[in-house]
């Protein structure tokens, strides 16, 4: 089995590979040890010996099963598999052998490719699952909420954080006096979110991800007509009064045409407008297209041209009024309007409507928007908190005041090149946290820290080093984790190792087979020579057909047919006035190609149909019309061989498939291998 080189591409491509083999490559924990020259485990069953590797039997039936996943043991299918997975063998063993695995430019994209696949077993994966959920169960409701902002930075000084806090408490507790939500938010220092001044804080409906995540906490955890407790964001302090809460209504998609109207016009040109709107209603209902009416009268340039059509929405995506008129649509076709918003006036079409997925259908698209998502940072958070705890690192005191006192000086601490003022020499050494037995000194941390990975300086001194110090402590213990998740987690172990000889498979048989097939044009030539007969053309018409629009046009077909056997130049007399009165088509048709071709070949063969001394057919009139179909049978061909022109593509296929046969039988002498077929087979009689 192989795959043509000219569908692959690079990014991935040795997955088509995988794909085309119906393989996946497992290498054991043991077999990579006996690679090293460790001892065989006695304890466990070997299935498959291939030069100096060993491969378990349940590793090979993890493979089997990954690959064969509705399928039965057999042992007819059991002997196909290993066959497939011991030429898979062979090949990244030869990768190894010749240093494949040593070349930079591997390592590199195994390195890019194991980043990726780290990341989910770097965060705490029992809550990401539990925040998935919650989303998906907050997805199913929409809350309305107003709210007042005091701005305060997320690394501003203490003094203007306490500021903040107790100007956003002294709006709080207005409201809890009895005053109104909205008069304060608009009041002098109230709410400093500009959009107060013509919302009056009113956010409207919302739902999860719609909103920063503290916020949107505030939101569900608040009950309906109360007032928040203050929550922090990255923009500053709030308070939210939820004014409703509904369930979700799901995704719309709706067409629109629009006639343009500023929210202040003058009555006279309202009144202009929604009779223009109104004129495309009776249009409509008078039974015109709605795609046609957009094109033609929608005055929004960015839909007109696509017959109206917007792309799907849920709540929160546009103003209201269009949002409440679109989803009170039911049927698909319904159309509604006019309805007026900020824009002008609007006549709907609905398109699709659907409701939410289960939470099987949307958890991996949830999970997705969870990890882009100020929740990843919780997982992630909560993931260093676990590992703080298991290897039991904690930063020395001393140390943090140490480099506190140090930071008076801050370009010393930060910047590279800056001699360091207020630490001593000597501390430099001292022990600042330990990771599983490894020392991080005062030293690290600097050296970190001069690296050009703090930013915002415009901090406190003392809360500067004690975040920096806090994030290099989180970005040892994930560095550190990192190097143990082979050890720690067999699942990404084996797809490590899918990606390790998965690469090293792709690249040696794009050298062996695929690009040499491709650019080994004397070979190719060879092999096609020696193999013609399994590139035959079947049994062939060489035929015209001349769809004729009546009886006139076919009788002048006919005339010129018996006359030159040519009628191309009748056809280009008719184009100017009846561009349909002939339609030509030839060529060398075998069955399958063209219907009617396909009924002239039954037609002569059962001789049903028989052509006349110029060969014509006569082969059928349009049932209800008076169009004529001739065929012109020019030669009955029998098989030939193809040239290596006409069969390019399944030339370079089947001359594949012998490299890769020739180098599988070169490998095997390279690499004896040995099948237990006594273990192999007890998987059948599990």
């Amino acid at each position: 089995m192989t795959l043509n080189h000219n569908i692959l591409m690079k990014q991935f491509a040795w997955k088509a590979a995988f794909a085309a083999l119906a393989l996946t490559t497992i290498t054991s924990s043991k077999a990579m040890a006996q690679r090293q020259g460790a001892n065989i485990d006695p304890q466990e069953t070997y299935v498959l010996e291939v030069g100096n590797e060993m491969v378990t039997l349940s590793d090979f039936k993890h493979v089997y099963g990954k690959n064969n996943r509705d399928s039965v043991y057999t042992i007819e299918a059991l002997d196909e598999y290993m066959k497939l997975f011991v030429n898979f063998k062979l090949k990244v063993l030869e990768a190894e052998a010749i240093g494949m695995d040593t070349v930079t430019a591997f390592k590199k994209e195994l390195a890019g490719y194991r980043t990726q696949l780290a990341r989910p077993y770097l965060v705490d994966g029992d809550l990401l699952d539990a925040l998935v959920d919650q989303a998906f169960e907050r997805k199913r409701t929409e809350v309305r909420a107003s709210h007042m902002l005091i701005n305060v930075d997320a690394n501003a000084a203490p003094a203007d954080t306490l500021n903040a806090w107790n100007r956003i408490q002294a709006l709080r507790q207005r409201v809890e006096n009895g005053e109104d939500f909205e008069s304060v938010a608009r009041s002098k220092g109230g709410s400093e979110d500009p959009s107060v001044t013509t919302n009056g804080g009113d956010l409207g409906w919302f739902t999860a991800f719609q909103m920063v995540y503290p916020f949107e906490n505030a939101a569900f955890t608040t009950n309906e007509g109360e007032v928040s407790k203050i929550v922090r964001t990255r923009f500053g302090y709030h308070i939210l009064k939820v004014t409703g809460k509904r369930k979700a209504r799901g995704e719309v998609q709706v067409a629109h045409i629009m006639v343009r109207m500023p929210q202040d016009a003058p009555q006279d040109q309202v009144a202009n407008a929604e009779g223009r709107i109104m004129e495309v209603k009776r249009k409509l209902i008078d039974g015109a297209s709605f795609e046609s009416m957009a094109m033609k009268y929608s005055e929004d340039p960015s839909t007109a041209n696509k017959g109206g059509l917007l792309p799907r929405f849920g709540t929160g995506k546009m103003v209201e009024a269009f949002e409440n008129a679109a989803f009170a649509m039911n049927q698909i076709g319904d159309i509604t309007g006019p309805v007026r918003t900020n824009y002008g006036f609007h006549i709907l079409k609905l398109i699709d409507k659907k409701t939410l997925p289960t939470l099987e259908e949307s958890r991996r698209e949830l999970s997705k928007k969870v990890r882009r998502d100020s929740r990843a940072e919780i997982t992630k958070t909560s993931f260093v908190n676990k590992l703080k705890k298991e290897y039991g690192t904690s930063v020395s005191s001393r140390r943090l005041d140490a480099l506190k006192l140090a930071a008076v000086g801050i370009d010393s601490l930060f910047y590279p090149g800056h001699p360091l003022e207020g630490l001593r020499r000597s501390e430099l050494s001292r022990t600042l946290f330990s990771v599983a037995g490894k020392d991080y000194t005062v030293q690290d941390f600097v050296t970190w820290a001069n690296a050009g990975k703090v930013r915002n300086l415009n901090r406190p001194n003392a809360m500067l080093v004690t975040q920096e110090v806090d994030r290099f402590v989180d970005e040892s213990l994930l560095a550190y984790e990192d190097t143990q998740l082979e050890a720690k987690h067999d699942d990404f172990r084996l797809l490590m190792e899918e990606y390790h000889d998965g690469i090293l498979l792709f690249e040696l048989t794009d050298q062996k087979v695929w690009s040499r097939a491709v650019t080994d044009s004397s070979g190719l030539v060879d092999f096609h020579s020696r193999n013609r007969e399994e590139f035959m053309w079947p049994s062939r018409l060489d035929a015209g057909i001349h769809t004729c629009e009546d009886a006139k046009i076919a009788k002048k077909v006919r005339k010129e047919l018996r006359k030159t056997g040519d009628v191309e130049g009748l056809r280009r007399e008719l184009i100017a006035d009846r561009p349909l009165a002939l339609r030509n088509e030839t060529g060398k048709f075998v069955e399958g190609d063209n219907a009617f071709v396909d009924r002239a070949f039954a037609g002569l063969r059962d001789k049903s149909l028989t052509a006349d001394k110029n060969g014509l057919i006569v082969l059928e009139t349009t049932e209800g019309g008076e169009q004529i179909i001739l065929v012109h049978v020019k030669e009955e061909m029998a098989p030939t061989p193809k040239s290596l022109m006409e069969c390019r593509g399944a030339a370079i296929a089947a001359y594949q498939d012998h490299l890769e046969q020739e180098w599988i039988l070169e490998l095997e002498r390279k690499f004896p291998h040995k099948i237990n077929r006594e273990a192999l087979y007890s998987l059948v009689r599990e």
